[in-house]
């Protein structure tokens, strides 16, 4: 499957459940691949934003701003992201953000 067939059917997929986060997560990873960082960054700004937070959104664009060398937005996102984890009982993935936050501290 191509990676444009790959964006297609994700974004079929979620006009018809436009609030199902898992989808909304792969729309932003793939958007990701294909070098749309702002986009994909949107998409996943949108994913901290509902109710609950997605968690996984906030290590993703730590990740995605640490390799467009935007340190500070990176750190910015994985503090608020690992705050969220905790608040969620998701001590796997606060422990996760915090490695990766302090690798890209050092």
């Amino acid at each position: 499957m191509s990676e444009n067939s790959r964006r297609q059917q994700i974004e079929s997929m979620l006009s018809n459940e436009p609030d199902d986060p898992f989808l909304q997560y792969a729309l932003a990873m793939e958007l990701e691949k294909e070098g749309e960082h702002q986009q994909s960054l949107e998409w996943l700004e949108r994913l901290t934003l509902s109710v609950p937070p997605y968690v996984p959104a906030f290590f993703m664009a730590g990740q995605q701003l640490t390799r467009l060398d935007r340190l500070e937005e990176a750190r910015d996102w994985l503090t608020r992201g690992i705050a969220q984890a905790q608040e969620q009982g998701n001590l796997h993935a606060a422990g996760e953000m915090n490695e990766f936050l302090a690798m890209i501290s050092d």
